[in-house]
């Protein structure tokens, strides 16, 4: 199994979460956090008084999938995902030794599939 997180900008969400329905993900994590990387902020005027933002408005999307869905997942994120700009995110990919779903006990492949 792979683990596949995403940092994409806020307003991409809806596209990328389309795109991973076309390609069969029925389940996913999201969080709102914040953060930079190139971009490192910017600066803004408040009150008269100029500022810097550090950290910017960021979303964090979550996958557990197959090995063999992991590229085909990543990808999708990639192209709904993509503005062309600088901030548009980052995919990583990740191995995952486990996983248990909690109510009926099943483990591994048959804890992260939908049936």
């Amino acid at each position: 199994m792979k683990k596949v997180e995403a940092i994409i900008k806020p307003f991409k969400l809806e596209e990328v979460k389309e795109a991973l329905a076309e390609v069969g993900v029925q389940g996913m994590t999201v969080t709102e956090v914040k953060g930079f990387g190139r971009q490192k902020g910017h600066t803004e005027i408040y009150r008269g008084s100029e500022y810097t933002v550090d950290f910017l408005p960021k979303v964090k999307i979550e996958i557990v999938v197959q090995d063999e869905e992991a590229s085909a997942v990543a990808e999708a994120i990639v192209k709904s995902a993509n503005t062309g700009k600088i901030g548009d995110g980052k995919v990583f990919l990740s191995p995952v030794e486990e996983a248990i779903r909690i109510r009926t006990g099943e483990t591994g492949g048959e804890a992260v599939s939908v049936n």
